[in-house]
């Protein structure tokens, strides 16, 4: 398989050990090259070219949202009086540590994005005292998850 952004060739090893590591990030190295029957420096070498290619970046932890007291997860849609307010928009949103993301976006919104709050009292203060005061953002649309039924990365 080609990856298009930079055309590096991915074959049936470098997809073993990329499951391999998308399912447990801290499985040790010299597990998954026994599993496969390459060396580890082999592992360590195709990690390092997926790095440098871009494919991968890095390793993280999953930190549940609930169990921090996190319960609600919601959705907005910003409408901005003009898209020329993107780039300021975005930099204010950086900002509120209830953002996990923000996407640039067609349709009505100018941007989406996905934000925790402890409950909906604290997505109603979100919303009033930091999101729509942004400069730029003439109205939010807000949709609340009820339950995440699927969080997965794309299947190689």
């Amino acid at each position: 398989m080609k990856i298009n952004a930079l055309q590096i060739e991915i074959d049936g090893i470098d997809k073993e050990i990329l499951r391999d590591l998308m399912a447990d990030a801290r499985k040790p190295i010299l597990q998954i090259a026994n599993k496969i029957g390459i060396s580890g420096a082999a592992i360590h070498q195709r990690l390092r070219k997926l790095e440098q290619s871009g494919v991968i970046s890095g390793s993280k932890f999953t930190v549940s949202n609930k169990v921090l007291g996190y319960s609600t997860m919601a959705f907005v849609g910003i409408y901005l009086d003009k898209a020329a307010r993107n780039p300021e928009a975005v930099k204010e949103l950086r900002k509120i540590p209830e953002v996990l993301e923000c996407h640039y976006t067609t349709g009505n919104w100018s941007i989406l994005i996905k934000i925790i709050c402890r409950d909906n009292e604290h997505l109603m203060n979100l919303l009033n005292t930091k999101i729509q005061v942004i400069e730029g953002v003439s109205r939010t649309e807000t949709f609340i998850s009820l339950d995440q039924q699927i969080e997965r990365q794309i299947q190689l």
